[in-house]
Order: C-alpha cells, then structure tokens, then sequence
C-alpha cells in the first residue's frame, strides 16, 4: 500500500475520504504563514476562503434565499412554536377587553400608569395584537415552508427501493453470520425474502457479485405521521384563524319566564369576526322555564355546606320550520341549536321590587338582576335606577340576601339557596347622569354624586324587606319587595371550524403517536455461494436502525436462526444441522452504527 493510502478509508464503507496535506518546515521558511487544510470540518473548524481573497457577496437573491431557509428550518419553526406558547401567556394573566371590557378598565384604573404602558403593548388585547399576529403569520409559513419539500422527499421515498446492501455488513447492528452445510441458496433467499415480507418490510433482491442479497425497510410510516403531524398542525392554525373571522360569541341573561330572541339587540355583549355577516345569525329563539340549582346542605362536613351540587336550566326551544323542544341544560352540557352552542354560563337572583316616587307614580317595577360578590351565601349586590322619578332621580342600592343576617358584619347571607330572603337597601336622589351620552353599567352607580334619602335625625334611611313587604321613605317613595326568581346566564357561540380544530388536533396526535412509537429500520440478508468441497452456504443478517430501537438486535438474531432452522425443510442436500448462530461484534469499528444508502 503506498504511504498516501495509509489514511484513506474505501468509499464503498460508507465513510468521507480523508486527505491532508501539510507543508513541510525543512524546505518552506515561512510554512508558519501557510494553513493546514483537510476535507473533515471537525479538524479545521469552519471553512475561510484563502488569504487575500474576499468572499463574494450573496446578492439580493442570494440573501433572500437564505433568509427563506432560515425561516422554513425546523428549528425555527420550534423556536417559533415556543414563542407563541410564551406570548399566548399574558392572554390569560390580564384581563382582555374583548372577553370582559368591565375588568379591563378596572385593571387600567386601579394600576394607573402601568396599565396604560400594558395596554399601549397590546396586553389586554393579546389574540389580535400585531406581535401575536406577527408570530402566528411566521409560524404558518415556517411550517409550510419546512412541509413542502419534505413531502415530496418522502414521497420518492416511498416509490423507491429499499436501499442497497451494504459491502460490509459486519459494521451494523446485530450482525450475525452462520455457515450453512448443503444448504440451498435460491431457497434460503426466498425464504428470507417471504419471511420479511409477512414481516411488513419492502423488500428488494439484489445480484452481487459471488453472492445475492435481500434489502428490506420498514417504517416509513414514521415519517408519515411526523409529516401528518406538522400538516395537522398548520390545519389547526388556519381553522383556529378561520374560526376567528368567521365566529361570533355573546352573553345573555334570561330571568324565569321571559325569552331569548337570536338577535343582535338582544345581547348583553356581542363579538364577532371580521368575516360574519350579523344578518345571518341563526333565527331560533326559547323561553327560560326554570332554573334548578342544589346546594350542600347543614349536617354535612361544615366545611362543604352551600357549595353547589348542580344547576339545571330548563328551557322551550323553538326554531323556524320546527316544532318546539323542551331542553335541559347543564355545565359543560351545552346545547346545538343550528350551527349555534348554548352554554350555561352563570345564575343568580332576581328579586321583583316595585318603586314609586313621591309622586305616586311607578318609576321601576319588575325582577331586577343582581350580581353575586362571590361568597358562598350568593350576597347579591342590587342597583335600580329610576330616571323617571319626580321631582328627582331615584337609584335605590343595597343587597339582595338569599338566607339574609344583619349583625356586626353588615348585610349578608349565609346560605346561598331562598331559606329566608332579605332586601337591605338605601336610596339616594339626584342626576344619575343618563342624559350624558356617555354609556353606563347598568349594574353600578356612582352615589358618591348623589344624595341619600334621610331620616328625622339627618342620617341615611337603612332598609330591610322581606318577601310580601313594603317600606314608605319620609319623602313619601315607596320600596315593596314582591317576590323572587332566578336567572341564569348563558354563553352563546358559532364557530363553523370548530369540528374541524377538533379533527386537526386528533390527527395531529395520531402522527406524534406513529412518529415516536414505529419504528423504521432495514434490514439486509446476505447468502454467499457454496464454497468448500461440503457445499457450505455463508448466511450474513443484520439490520440498521434510524432511530431508538432495541429490540433491533435481537430480532436480527432471531431472523438469522429461524432462516438456518428452516433448510431442514428445503428439500435441498442433506447435511449436519446448521451450527448456532455466531454474532461478530467488531469493537474497532468507530463506525459501527454507520448508514447505508
């Protein structure tokens, strides 16, 4: 071997060519000035173009090229997946103006200049805020960039043939090489090639020279459901931005007896996509028959007493062309009226209280919502206001007390179901400042602008009603509290994609499912022509494996001797039993987990 070779491996290993060339000291003086070179990166690092010749520039073309590969790289899109992950956190530690506009302002006032830097970076409005939109539009392209090619690299892969086998098969995983005497090659091919086959392997056999062989692969389907699962991926992304501009969500409250109508007025709050149409909601419309809702009750562990065991809404559905439907519902078992999902969202009381003023004249009259403060009797915060009242404005507040106490602590109620209902109420005079233009919350009002209805000794007029009862205020305004209901509060949403997010998901599971779990090896079998005067047969087995897979030796092994157990059936010479397998393990081999291609 002459002395150049010394350090090259043959291609066909598998292995890159090595070479070098270093400059002899003895005759070049300045060898310190000229650099070793080999073809390995991991021994001269990055490559540099000779001294005192400049790079050529990448261009516009060139520059966006690599931009482009930069982007649809699978580690950007990674890094891409995280960020939205991350900046998707603020959504739900502030409150977003779109889900509850109250909140957010209250946030803004009570956090002063901070809450306006917050809501300057878009934190109250995270889902539609130009950064979120910016990562989401950059993550949709990364991932159809990195698709594309790798679909159609998997597809010729499909249609190509198991790869061919490799000249040394001693360097892969679990080889195994047996001597068959008087066995018959063609037969022990065949089986081998029907044995892999039932096995679920493409197989292709090969004519090489002294010898023929078997390539087999298997596992191909792991790189369909990694593809299936980047593909599902990118179809949640579009259905979730479709559902978006195509949706429309709004809260109602319905009290006992009264109706809903699918429209647009009669929403407490509406949002809808940029995409819908308002004139085609869908025209279906029920009326509230009762509210049900059942509460630990005394006797149990004090700890649990009042905590809610169920709510049930029974409601009359009717839609155009169909005939009425009683319906039942529960958390998290909504109802589908038409494309559309009703949720049970919330309940309350509602007290019906009857107020004149001073006058005589009727100024509110009706059930009046009340709004929990969160505790668990239900202590409901009560606002009415009457615009019409004469010769002043009225708004009569206080608290609705399902199970209602008065002590020391102030009004409140220690059971949240109508064991003994209580009205504590006071009632102020002045502008309630409606005629501003400026909108209002209809369950709050600011009495600090206000003046409170007094009694003989200059002090506000505390008031405590019981069902049936009625209270005349000095300036001769009346305040009877006649009864009570519940409402309930409902989340209604119609988003066409929404099965199919569902459906996108699901597959996207089922892909990251095959791309862990099946495993893609290769497999190859060697059978070398009868050598010796006893006809001896060289049987070779081993297998490659593309990912984690340690069953690999041991199967090859069990290939290798159900293939030497099977020649005492082929009919061919008879001749002493084929000896154990006999596995090589070749430890100076650095590249014993090499590919072959």
């Amino acid at each position: 071997m002459a002395p150049d070779d010394a350090d090259r491996t043959h291609p066909s290993d598998g292995t890159d060519e090595t070479l070098s060339r270093t400059p002899n000291s003895d005759s070049a003086p300045h060898s310190a000035s000229v650099d070793t070179w080999s073809s390995k990166r991991d021994k001269d690092g990055p490559r540099r173009p000779p001294r005192g010749v400049n790079a050529p520039a990448l261009g516009l073309r060139g520059t966006l090229l690599f931009l482009w590969r930069q982007l649809t790289s699978m580690q950007t899109a990674l890094i891409l997946l995280m960020l939205l992950a991350i900046a998707a956190v603020p959504g739900s530690l502030y409150p977003q103006r779109s889900v509850n506009p109250a909140l957010t302002d209250q946030f803004l006032e009570e956090n002063g200049r901070w809450g306006k830097l917050l809501d300057t970076l878009g934190f109250f409005e995270v889902f539609s805020s130009p950064w979120f939109s910016a990562i989401y539009l950059l993550l949709f392209i990364s991932l159809i960039g990195c698709i594309i090619p790798r679909v159609g690299v998997h597809l010729r892969q499909v249609r190509a043939k198991p790869p061919r086998t490799p000249s040394r098969l001693t360097r892969f995983t679990g080889y195994t090489r047996v001597e068959l005497p008087g066995a018959d090659a063609d037969a022990l091919l065949e089986t081998a090639r029907r044995s892999l086959r039932r096995s679920r392997y493409r197989t292709d056999v090969r004519e090489e020279t002294g010898s023929r062989s078997v390539s087999a692969e298997r596992g191909l389907l792991r790189e369909s459901g990694n593809l299936l699962f980047h593909i599902a991926l990118v179809g949640v992304l579009i259905c979730v931005a479709g559902g978006q501009l195509t949706s429309y969500r709004g809260q109602i409250t319905v009290i006992e007896g009264q109706g809903f109508t699918n429209s647009l007025t009669q929403y407490d709050s509406f949002e809808s996509g940029a995409w819908f149409d308002t004139s085609e909601l869908s025209p279906f419309q029920f009326t509230l028959d009762e509210f049900r809702a059942e509460y630990v009750l005394e006797g149990a562990d004090e700890s649990r007493v009042g905590q809610p065991l169920s709510f049930e809404a029974d409601i009359d559905v009717t839609t155009p062309g169909e005939k009425q439907e009683q319906r039942t519902l529960q958390v998290n078992k909504p109802l589908h009226v038409d494309g559309t999902s009703m949720y049970l969202l919330g309940n309350g009381y509602a007290p019906d209280v009857t107020v004149t003023d001073p006058e005589g004249n009727v100024v509110a009259q009706g059930p009046v919502i009340t709004v929990p403060m969160g505790d668990v009797g239900y202590t409901s915060q009560l606002v009415i206001k009457a615009p019409d009242a004469r010769p002043d404005q009225l708004a009569v507040v206080g608290f609705f007390l399902p199970t209602g106490v008065i002590d020391e602590e102030g009004p409140h109620s220690i059971y949240p179901d109508l064991a003994d209902p209580q009205l504590a109420l006071t009632v102020h005079k002045g502008d309630l400042g409606l005629d501003s233009g400026i909108p209002q919350n209809a369950y709050e009002v600011d009495v600090s602008t206000l003046t409170p209805v007094t009694g003989d000794d200059g002090t506000p007029v505390l008031i405590s009603l019981a069902p049936g009862q009625i209270f005349e205020l000095p300036d001769g305004t009346t305040i009877s509290f006649d009864g009570v209901k519940r409402y309930a509060a409902f989340d209604v949403a119609h988003d066409p994609f929404e099965r199919w997010v569902l459906v996108s998901a699901l597959t996207a599971v089922g892909g990251l499912i095959l791309s862990l779990f099946v495993p893609r090896r290769r497999l190859w079998v060697r059978v070398g022509d009868r050598s010796g005067p006893d006809g001896t047969v060289v049987l070779e087995v081993a297998g490659l494996s593309r990912s984690d897979d340690p069953a690999l030796p041991d199967d090859v092994r069990a290939l290798a001797t159900k293939l030497s157990e099977a020649q005492d059936g082929t009919g061919g010479p008879a001749g002493p039993s084929p000896a154990d397998p006999v596995q090589i393990d070749d430890t100076t081999d650095d590249h014993h987990e090499g590919s072959a291609q």
